[in-house]
């Protein structure tokens, strides 16, 4: 049965930077960094449902940014034009016919010019999410997310962000949290960052953007981001999403306090 056609706003995403131990996505280096500095970010939309993928193209002609670079109804065919178009990102239904899971993407990424992959995924229960994360996804959306929520995703993962929903990341870093609550003393690598460097780990573990954390702490933006980097080369991490993890693992968030960005 087809789908209803995605509406509605979901709760907010977690966006993350470069390779973790969440999302292993590698490193492109004939990819642009940020197709959106060049001009427009070009996206294949890959989607069984003709009206699924109307919306999904709808929606993405309506940011002067983003452009679409073709369509696709199968998992071969958004092969096919991955490899004509070289799109920047490639949008695909995380059961799109065709498409056996991790290998598949993979088998996308294996080209010279690799495009970032984001799925979409019906519910946030969906058994394949976890393995696509753990692989080389740039992100999994939720198909409900809303025009606004899917098109700010967009342009974060086109920029070089990893992108999902917070119940995703509690998914994933759940099991390394074990049975650590917030009440339990701080463990002693969080000594080594300031209060305030503390403060934006903090936040960037509970999915805010530097621009939602630089608007929440009255800092600017570049500050935020001197903060981040200063407690990232304390910690030895090399990804925002190393970041979130760390965040999880210390206690700073828990999935009782994660939903408060």
């Amino acid at each position: 049965m087809t789908p209803a056609v995605p509406r509605g706003h979901r709760s907010g995403l977690t966006s993350t930077r470069g390779r973790t131990r969440l999302c292993t996505a590698r490193h492109r280096p004939s990819a642009p960094p940020d197709p959106l500095a060049a001009g427009e970010a070009r996206i294949l939309v890959a989607d069984a449902h003709p009206s699924v993928r109307a919306w999904l193209v709808a929606a993405i002609r309506s940011a002067p940014d983003l452009r679409v670079a073709a369509e696709a109804a199968d998992c071969d065919a958004a092969v096919a034009q991955a490899a004509r178009t070289k799109p920047d990102l490639l949008l695909m239904d995380l059961h799109l016919p065709g498409l056996d899971g991790p290998s598949a993407v993979d088998h996308l990424l294996s080209a010279p010019y690799a495009p970032r992959v984001v799925f979409l995924a019906a519910t946030e229960d969906d058994a394949r999410i976890a393995a696509m994360l753990r692989g080389r996804a740039s992100g999994v959306l939720l198909k409900d997310a809303g025009p606004r929520r899917l098109l700010s995703a967009l342009h974060c993962i086109a920029a070089g962000d990893h992108v999902y929903e917070p119940a995703f990341t509690r998914h994933l870093v759940g099991s390394s949290t074990g049975d650590r609550t917030a009440a339990q003393p701080p463990p002693p690598e969080l000594d080594v960052l300031t209060p305030r460097e503390r403060q934006v780990i903090e936040r960037v573990g509970k999915g805010g953007s530097n621009a939602d954390i630089a608007r929440r702490m009255h800092l600017s933006e570049a500050t935020v981001k001197t903060h981040l980097n200063r407690a990232m080369a304390k910690l030895e991490l090399s990804s925002r999403a190393q970041v979130v993890t760390f965040a999880y693992e210390t206690g700073l968030v828990t999935p009782a306090t994660d939903r408060s960005a």
